[in-house]
């Protein structure tokens, strides 16, 4: 006979959120306490994996502040289109993290690295080739590289030596110097001993004397280092401090719904090159942006485009690092236009959020473009396809014009304050033991499962961990979840619950 299973309710019973948070606000915090003790004793009679005493260890524990630091010198890499200059900061970080191709023009914005040599660390900024008579995007890029120069301690200039001097480093030259910044020669491509002599014509520049590097192969990268760590001071005198550490913040969504107009409006500076052409991003673009009197660290990504498996050469390694750039944020901005219809796009794009465990906000962006038709369209899109992330602040802005950019701030905090939310051992327990008196699991072949115990092993995301006598189904997980969302708000973060099944000791 096939086990027979009662039919599952999506609310498991009356009992609202309401009623049970009034229930559990007359509970003193003593009796929380006894609460989870009972249940933690009630385990000993289970048997349980050696990793399990980590996890009952954690219910607890509070990370710790981030300490002041000074900001780390920053050092410009200049230069004119395909010289090597993204191979030479690969080079230095000691591994491939800038874009590198053979065409000519592939960095565009100028992209921030923290780099570090003889336990010195500093900034790294990588640019775009620059070209004087450049116009349209590649105007736009040559000015990043002059404004990476502005905001730098000191300058690499990077010249092809198997070229030779051109008209356009001169140019450049005449650049540097009116900045009045320190700057160091670097020949590349010396990738041979008897090269070497290609490299005194570049004395012609006029500024002193060129390190020969291969940056390909790391020939007199060490020599250069060692130059650049005597020229930078050992703190910025440009960059901002980081009292702290600001919290970061992923800027994504798919090619051309106005990311990087939304980073520039909100540095107050073209700080990210923008072009109607999709996919002008390539590299994460980093920023130390002040709104309302907060500050948050924003980094400006490559739009993601459907079939990451099918893309080639920089369009791929850009999905990987604004991969990798979202992996290392703390909340995440989800730019959606709202001039287009909510894509499957799009919600790979929040389903990637959700997978990092990061805090989610929802930028629906070019709302000044909204009309009366399209509004209500949009409201149904909404309902429909985002109902499982209701829980995201949602901020309607024009990041061209600016309109509502301030409201970013409460949404962002409100999500942090919620992806750092934890919940006490004692509390947790008691909640756990409400809600199963009043809603307990279906039956199972006759059985009900039991949750023994559960404990919130961390936060950034809120991860809880079940010990349960029988496994749960996947209706009363969203249910627990759903009931910790309206008691507890964990406003714009996911929840994570993990079911750890153990057996009674001595069973068989």
């Amino acid at each position: 006979m096939a086990e027979s299973r009662e039919p599952i309710d999506p609310e498991f019973g009356a009992t609202s959120a309401d009623e049970l948070a009034a229930r559990l606000q007359h509970i003193e915090p003593e009796i929380e306490q006894q609460v989870a003790d009972v249940a933690r004793a009630e385990l000993e009679d289970y048997d349980l994996e050696p990793e399990d005493a980590a996890v009952l260890a954690s219910g607890d524990e509070t990370p710790d502040a981030q300490a002041a630091r000074p900001a780390p010198p920053v050092l410009a890499v200049i230069g004119r289109p395909n010289v090597g200059k993204s191979s030479l900061v690969n080079r230095v970080l000691g591994h491939r993290e800038a874009v590198v191709e053979d065409t000519p023009g592939v960095t565009r914005d100028r992209v921030s690295y923290d780099a570090e040599w003889n336990g010195q660390p500093f900034r790294l900024v990588d640019t775009g080739g620059w070209e004087l008579e450049a116009k349209g995007l590649d105007r736009s890029v040559a000015e990043q590289a002059e404004l990476a120069i502005e905001e730098a301690d000191g300058v690499l200039f990077v010249v092809d030596a198997k070229v030779g001097p051109t008209s356009t480093d001169e140019q450049l030259v005449a650049v540097l110097r009116r900045s009045g910044k320190p700057v160091l020669l670097v020949a590349n491509k010396i990738d041979a001993g008897g090269q070497e002599a290609d490299v005194a014509a570049l004395w012609s520049l006029g500024l002193g004397e060129p390190h020969p590097v291969s940056a390909l192969h790391g020939r007199g990268s060490g020599d250069l280092l060692d130059a650049v760590i005597k020229m930078l001071p050992k703190e910025s005198k440009v960059a901002q401090q980081q009292p702290g550490g600001p919290r970061r913040v992923a800027i994504i969504g798919r090619p051309n719904v106005g990311k990087s107009s939304l980073l520039n409006k909100a540095t107050g500076s073209t700080r990210a090159v923008v072009n109607d052409l999709a996919g002008t991003t390539r590299d994460p673009v980093d920023e130390l942006v002040t709104i309302l009197g907060t500050t948050w660290r924003f980094v400006d990504t490559a739009g993601i485009r459907r079939r990451v498996h099918l893309q080639q050469g920089s369009d791929y390694y850009a999905t990987l690092r604004t991969q990798s750039a979202l992996d290392r944020a703390e909340v995440a901005i989800v730019v959606l236009d709202v001039s287009q219809s909510i894509s499957d796009q799009d919600l790979r794009i929040i389903d990637m959020v959700l997978e990092a465990g990061r805090a989610l906000v929802l930028a629906f962006n070019k709302w000044d473009l909204l009309d009366d038709e399209r509004r209500p369209q949009l409201e149904r899109e909404i309902e429909q396809r985002l109902s499982h992330v209701a829980w995201a602040p949602r901020v309607n802005l024009s990041a061209k014009t600016g309109r509502h950019l301030e409201k970013l701030v409460p949404a962002l905090q409100a999500a942090l304050d919620g992806w750092d939310t934890r919940v006490p051992t004692g509390k947790f327990n008691a909640f756990i033991h409400e809600l199963t008196q009043a809603n307990p699991h279906p039956l199972r072949g006759g059985k009900q499962p039991r949750i023994l115990f559960g404990t919130q092993a961390d936060t950034q995301p809120p991860t809880f961990v079940l010990f349960t006598s029988g496994f749960m189904d996947p209706q009363y997980r969203r249910f627990i979840t759903r009931r910790l969302r309206e008691v507890y708000g964990f406003v714009g973060t996911p929840i994570r619950i993990n079911m750890r099944v153990r057996e009674k000791r001595g069973r068989k």
